[in-house]
């Protein structure tokens, strides 16, 4: 009889067990104690992260903690005991925080041809965000093969149409990170227009719009535009509230590098809050910067606006890269119109005597109606060659455009054209063209978080014929160990926030951003004291330091410091995604 009543109750039944086993030292659940039997093989954590300092991804003071991970998902957070688990990490004396999400990636194509993402895996990023403008799909066979006509060193074969293949296709290779992506709206406007400057017609617009509903269905985060880059240059603003609009039904965001990052940099803030107003959706700028010397003191009237939308109940935010160089190509000192049809129209152009002439007076001359990177630097020197696609002219790597133009004997605009025209290239580009003090001004802002605006790689094989950006290897340490530790720009515990929870908020992630129980796995592991970027403008094939252990999905990608081979990271969706 008393057995039966111990039975009835949840109490009683751990009560009886105790007593069946013999123990009087606690109670425990029926649950937890059928768990310990002995014979059976399986524990309560995959992985036990043990006596590391949580950074939870809310901005809260950080504590010391335990943190259990079953499978792919954070199952626990507090004090754990190590015989519940199977395997065991030392994060003592280190810092535990959710996985780090990159804004603004340009991994499309180095993913295809090394998914370990090395240079940002040990960084600790776990997710990485594609679509400032182009994305991956959907594709005509026009734009296949301009893809492929205009790969450089990485190569690959098209295997996909839409963009949401293009992510499964990452997937089924293996990728270490995680993988999303906006729909460009630039990829929109070629697949229905072609790269002509003409507006579209109302049938073509109905076509955008239903290739936007489709992706969105399909997955796709929102709309991505870049604004001085043709044929993206070519859109007017009311094309891209009418392509917003469909996004909006699907809760898409929209985000943008902006129409003017210099001379019209406010009026191009305000267009971006334009379209978030008129087509009721969030909206964020792409690498927040003012370009130019004599628009750096912009900046805090951009802030102050940026700040006025919010308090009207705009969801507007930011993303931004920690370098005062801006990384593109020599097209980018060109105006839109001599791009008008694509690159081999320019190349044609560019062997026009009488066109290459039109083409220097207006690569010369200031102008709001353009964005001029050339003039925006200042000086020839303050443009560095970083990427070419001929084996001929890849001993420029690393010069500066005035060195070349001096070896030639030729004027810096000249030397421009020809290099472009040698190259049948855009030839990537670092432009020295923002200030520091503008720099921490954005990292101070609380709707501020961080993208790469670069490709990940490694420091070796095909990565080593072209020099990146130094922010591929070093953006996200840079902000740890520059800003955080050694500036104190911003906190620790704020800096995380704005690598992890703002980002997932911000996209509508599902369970990334937070180290908390019942959220993904994505997990970073390292050193406050250490964290930092060692790649250099001169040098940028030079992995940070100072990242411990990385985990996607519960799967640990790096380990004491060492990329481990998995490649466990899988396509993530919109929230609006309804198609399987």
């Amino acid at each position: 009889m008393i057995r039966a009543f111990l039975a009835a109750t949840p109490r009683g039944r751990s009560f009886l067990l105790l007593l069946l086993a013999g123990s009087v030292v606690c109670f425990l659940t029926s649950a937890s104690a059928q768990e310990q039997k002995p014979a059976s093989p399986e524990k309560k954590f995959s992985y036990l992260i043990k006596g590391g300092t949580v950074y939870d991804g809310t901005g809260d003071k950080p504590r010391r903690a335990d943190v259990g991970i079953r499978g792919d998902l954070i199952v626990a957070v507090g004090a754990l005991r190590e015989t519940e688990a199977e395997n065991v990490i030392d994060a003592r004396g280190l810092a535990v925080a959710p996985g780090f999400i990159n804004m603004l990636s340009w991994s499309t194509e180095s993913l295809l041809h090394d998914g370990r993402s090395q240079s940002e895996i040990r960084q600790g990023v776990t997710t990485q965000i594609m679509g400032e403008g182009w994305s991956m799909g959907p594709l005509t066979d026009d734009m296949k093969k301009r893809m492929i006509d205009e790969q450089k060193d990485v190569k690959f074969e098209i295997e996909w149409t839409t963009l949401a293949e293009y992510l499964r296709h990452l997937e089924r290779r293996g990728v270490s990170a995680n993988v999303a992506s906006f729909l460009g709206a630039a990829t929109v406007r070629e697949h229905v227009i072609g790269l002509e400057d003409k507006p579209p017609t109302p049938e073509q617009l109905e076509q955008m719009r239903a290739l936007v509903h489709t992706a969105m269905e399909e997955g796709a985060l929102g709309i991505g535009s870049s604004l001085i880059y043709a044929p993206g240059f070519y859109a007017k603003t009311e094309e891209l509230i009418e392509l917003c609009k469909v996004a909006a039904q699907h809760q898409g965001k929209y985000i943008s590098h902006l129409r003017s990052e210099g001379n019209r940099l406010i009026e191009a803030v305000e267009e971006l809050i334009r379209i978030s107003r008129e087509a009721g959706l969030p909206a964020e700028i792409y690498h927040l910067k003012a370009a130019g010397e004599k628009n750096w003191g912009k900046m805090d009237q951009v802030l102050a606006i940026v700040e006025k939308a919010r308090t009207e109940g705009l969801k507007i935010t930011a993303d931004m890269y920690n370098y005062p160089a801006a990384g593109t190509g020599l097209d980018a000192a060109m105006p839109p119109w001599a791009l008008a049809g694509g690159y081999e129209a320019l190349f044609a152009r560019l062997q026009d005597p009488a066109v290459r002439e039109k083409l220097a007076r207006a690569m010369g001359t200031p102008s709001d109606e353009w964005e001029n990177l050339y003039l925006a630097a200042g000086s020839p020197d303050r443009l560095l060659l970083v990427g070419f696609k001929s084996e001929k002219l890849k001993p420029l790597t690393g010069k500066t455009l005035a060195a070349v133009a001096k070896e030639r004997g030729t004027d810096p605009v000249a030397t421009i054209m020809d290099l472009v025209l040698e190259d049948r290239s855009r030839v990537e580009t670092l432009y020295f063209l923002m200030s520091e003090e503008n720099l921490r001004k954005q990292l101070r802002k609380k709707w501020v978080s961080f993208g790469s605006d670069e490709a990940s790689q490694a420091p070796e094989g095909v990565f080593l014929k072209s020099n990146p950006h130094p922010r591929a290897y070093g953006n996200f340490a840079r902000l740890l160990g520059k800003y955080v530790r050694e500036e104190k720009v911003i906190s620790l515990a704020e800096a995380v926030r704005r690598l992890s929870h703002l980002p997932a908020t911000n996209l509508g992630l599902d369970r990334r951003g937070l180290l908390k129980a019942d959220q993904m796995a994505d997990v970073v592991i390292f050193d406050p004291a250490t964290i930092a970027d060692r790649a250099t403008f001169e040098q940028p094939h030079q992995y940070a330091v100072g990242m411990k252990h990385v985990l996607v999905n519960g799967v640990p990608v790096l380990k004491d410091g060492e990329h481990t081979g998995a490649t466990p990271g899988r396509a993530l969706w919109g929230p609006g995604k309804t198609s399987p």
